[in-house]
């Protein structure tokens, strides 16, 4: 099998090279780089059945060996990265997603799509279920990623139904684990660094609004069932243990033994008051459930960061 990874570099993109490479796949990893790492392919870089392309799937790509697999996980996915980066999500999500369906097409490959929580947007139904079309701004700030994984979905969808191209859609919740950046701007790694560097922690708004945090390798486990199933609608990968942003800070804090102080900001535009994937259609299809206690990925990830800081 030879498993193709668009944003292979990235936090997620790389915890699958490693899984495929385990599981005696050759693998290419295609990443531009503008917030992925090659830092994060040295564990398995030596590999001679890993392959790194430099590239933006943006723009089209052509491959002679024949590929049996896409994971199409190319794209910015933090709120810095995207308002950053805001056209290149937008073409990442529609042109790099035709571009990746067109390689499937082609060589008879599976494909995997990367969406997302955020196409519930600011959600008014609870907990989130795949049936729930979502409550999005589409020309607010954050518009640029969310609508970037809602026309993915339909342009894979889209690619099943004419092409019969074998697709598959995971909506993935907040993970967290090794290789995520310092600098991500998403709550956990904000939380931990401002924890581990003795600096205020920030919390936006009032610190009530709820995440649902799954550890990298459960997310994985899922994403390696979900591949190998035959489910084409989209599937929700989350762990629901649900928690208040007050709630997380203060695990945080206790977990780096930190006397940091909380900061409290305006809540940025559209930011999602509650977050809590309904996991009954992956138990029912895919087998899947988390197995990863937050506790214990919390120590994992801040021994992680520890590291990466010196401390």
């Amino acid at each position: 099998m030879r498993t193709l990874i668009t944003g292979g570099a990235g936090f997620i993109g790389s915890h699958l090279c490693e899984r495929f490479l385990a599981e005696g796949h050759d693998v290419v990893a295609v990443d531009n780089l503008i917030t992925g790492d090659l830092a994060n392919l040295d564990p398995f870089r030596g590999n001679p059945r890993f392959k790194f392309i430099g590239h933006d799937i943006s723009n089209p790509l052509k491959l002679r060996d024949k590929i049996d697999n896409i994971l199409h996980f190319a794209s910015p996915a933090s709120p810095v990265d995207y308002l950053e980066f805001p056209i290149q999500t937008l073409k990442v999500g529609s042109l790099g997603t035709h571009n990746a369906l067109g390689i499937a097409k082609h060589h008879g490959a599976r494909f995997l799509l990367a969406s997302t929580s955020e196409v519930y947007g600011d959600p008014l139904e609870h907990p989130q279920t795949e049936s729930y079309w979502g409550n999005v701004n589409p020309v607010g700030i954050r518009g640029v990623y969310d609508e970037a994984k809602r026309f993915s979905e339909s342009m894979t969808m889209a690619y099943h139904r004419v092409h019969g191209v074998d697709t598959k859609i995971v909506r993935i919740f907040n993970t967290y684990g090794e290789r995520m950046r310092l600098n991500d701007g998403r709550v956990l790694p904000n939380f931990m660094y401002q924890a581990l560097m003795g600096e205020p922690l920030t919390v936006y708004g009032d610190g009530n609004q709820t995440r649902s945090f799954q550890y990298v390798s459960d997310l994985v486990e899922g994403l390696w069932r979900l591949l190998n199933s035959n489910e084409h609608n989209p599937v929700n990968i989350g762990n629901p243990a649900e928690i208040t942003i007050l709630q997380f800070a203060e695990e945080v804090l206790k977990l780096a033994g930190s006397a940091s102080k909380l900061e409290y900001r305006p809540l940025p535009q559209d930011d999602p008051k509650v977050r809590q994937p309904d996991i009954t259609k992956a138990r029912a299809v895919l087998g899947w459930e988390p197995q990863v206690s937050r506790d214990e990925g919390l120590k994992r990830t801040m021994a992680y960061f520890k590291k990466k800081l010196g401390k």
